[in-house]
């Protein structure tokens, strides 16, 4: 099967990171892919005697011959995605699609600021939320409109779609 989705059905901390991880080692694919929602949770893995508490590239990175890819719809906090690219050290192999909307820290603030969200919902204080309500207004950043970003767009679904039509193994890792 050249596509393997990890998706979680529990809220979180079902071991999707993990299960990426081994299936990357195990598997040999030559993209790995995070989808979702964006970094408002962590996924971790071992690797070469270091914890990488990831929240947004795929744990699939472990695979050192794979590309890694952030597809679009998957909110991208620039800050975080970087330091994930420098601490990993993927960035000759990273893949960012140009229509990833973006966490600016206003989104963060209000996050953090909103009573209703803190008492009534729950939030993790990382944008996502008030990212995502800017992303139906249609007035959000994209990833294509950052500078630090742009040696990283790539067609994303494009690259996924060739991988899958010549066979290749991929594997598609949720939040």
């Amino acid at each position: 099967m050249p596509c393997t989705i990890i998706a979680g059905g529990q809220w979180g901390d079902e071991g999707k990171g993990k299960i990426s991880s081994f299936l990357s080692l195990k598997d040999e694919p030559t993209k790995v892919a995070r989808s979702g929602v964006g970094p408002n949770a962590g996924h971790t893995v071992h690797w070469k005697g270091e914890e990488y508490g990831l929240r947004e590239i795929s744990c699939g990175f472990v695979q050192e011959k794979a590309e890694v890819l952030i597809g679009p719809g998957v909110l991208i906090n620039p800050e975080v995605v970087l330091d994930e690219i420098e601490k990993t050290g993927i960035g000759e192999r990273i893949g960012i699609d140009p229509k990833c909307p973006i966490i600016e820290q206003k989104h963060i603030e209000q996050d953090k600021s909103s009573k209703h969200l803190e008492s009534e919902i729950g939030t993790t204080g990382t944008g996502c939320g008030p990212a995502n309500s800017e992303r139906a207004n249609r007035s959000i950043k994209l990833a294509r409109e950052i500078d630090e970003l742009e040696e990283f767009i790539t067609d994303v679904p494009k690259k996924i779609n060739e991988g899958i039509k010549n066979g290749e193994k991929v594997i598609i890792e949720g939040s």
